[in-house]
């Protein structure tokens, strides 16, 4: 009795172990399912993430590239900008009445240096005032623009029409600065005719006018060879016979 007793309790030990194997098998299956889909989802996530710093890394490359090339610009702006009111404040400087001398000589650089008419030394005035005081180019273009329509026979018009040219070709407006220029050239005693000259081959040589450039670099250097624009202008020769 006892010992079919024992048997029974063993049988049924063993019907409750074979139960609990059959139900954790398919648990742990789910799990390692679950488990799959968990890594997948991360693997996933992961992806995205280094696609988006990826994305990041070229954007931040791209604006890098831009503040430098802006960089690059401001400066160049700056340095034109800088030339220019140089030459500016040296046209300021320069006195506007002959010292006292023969009458003849006085009556000369009058008429050459300094206009009888007071409402065009005003104009003239004004119009450089616009650069060396309040730096506003845009207005200093418009006056020597008004200035030289109103006076065109001005004594000022070789130097109103030089600073004409600085403004435009400090705008890159080439074209209206060689107008402007090629006005300076023409005058053969300006005191700005060099740099006019100068300035002729630098605009031609932007434009690919290889030829063109080198031949008013070249009247520079024979022209005026002991001035700083003939220097240049030697330089810039030499540049071009490189290519």
């Amino acid at each position: 009795m006892n010992s079919n007793k024992i048997m029974r309790q063993f049988a049924l030990v063993l019907l409750v172990g074979a139960a609990t194997q059959v139900v954790a098998e398919p648990a742990s299956a789910a799990n390692l399912q679950t488990l799959e889909r968990m890594l997948e989802a991360q693997g996933q996530s992961q992806l995205q993430v280094q696609r988006q710093l990826d994305q990041m890394s070229a954007d931040i490359d791209n604006i890098r590239g831009k503040v430098e090339r802006n960089s690059y610009d401001i400066k160049q702006m700056k340095e034109r900008q800088r030339q220019l009111y140089n030459d500016v404040d040296q046209l300021s400087r320069q006195p506007v009445k002959a010292a006292p001398v023969a009458k003849k000589a006085i009556a000369a650089a009058s008429e050459e240096a300094y206009s009888k008419d007071m409402s065009e030394n005003d104009a003239y005035q004004n119009a450089v005032n616009l650069i060396l005081k309040k730096k506003d180019y845009q207005g200093a273009t418009q006056a020597f623009e008004s200035f030289l329509t109103t006076y065109p026979n001005s004594v000022y018009k070789p130097n109103a029409s030089y600073w004409l040219g600085q403004l435009h070709f400090a705008q890159n407006d080439l074209a209206q600065a060689a107008k402007n220029f090629e006005v300076v050239a023409s005058i053969k005693d300006s005191s700005k005719r060099a740099d006019a000259l100068l300035k002729l081959g630098m605009i031609a040589e932007r434009g690919t006018d290889t030829v063109k450039a080198m031949s008013y670099y070249t009247t520079v250097v024979k022209g005026y060879p002991n001035s700083t624009s003939a220097k240049q202008a030697q330089s810039a020769l030499a540049n071009l016979s490189k290519h």
